[in-house]
């Protein structure tokens, strides 16, 4: 096994850094492509299906594979010469789109009324 591989990322050195994984039965999967041209090309087949650019980062396989383990991910090596193609299909929400939505604001439904109230005290 190399000792680095290259995997997808989804807004890569954000607070909302999210790694591209398969969903496979009920497993998630993430690729450890062993080549960064193949990963680059999986990650442009990806934008071609409307996802959000993608950016291929270098990580220590030893790394990726202690994340994989303690998130409950497989971790699959891609090897030169191994052709991967994105699914046909992909899930409507990612799950780090649905942690940048927990993070924002609540909406507070009164918020005109109060600020019409605040206005009215000056």
């Amino acid at each position: 096994m190399p000792t680095r591989v290259f995997v997808i990322l989804f807004n890569a050195r954000t607070d909302n850094e999210g790694i591209h994984s398969l969903k496979i039965d009920d497993r998630d999967v993430v690729l450890m492509f062993e080549q960064e041209d193949d990963a680059t090309r999986f990650a442009m087949m990806l934008e071609a299906q409307d996802l959000p650019p993608a950016t291929v980062e270098a990580i220590d396989t030893e790394e990726i594979e202690e994340f994989c383990r303690s998130a409950g991910y497989e971790a699959k090596l891609i090897e030169v010469g191994m052709l991967a193609v994105p699914p046909e299909t992909n899930v409507e929400i990612t799950d780090w789109q649905l942690d940048a939505q927990d993070k924002q604001e609540p909406e507070i439904p009164d918020l005109d009324r109060i600020r019409r109230q605040l206005e009215g005290l000056l």
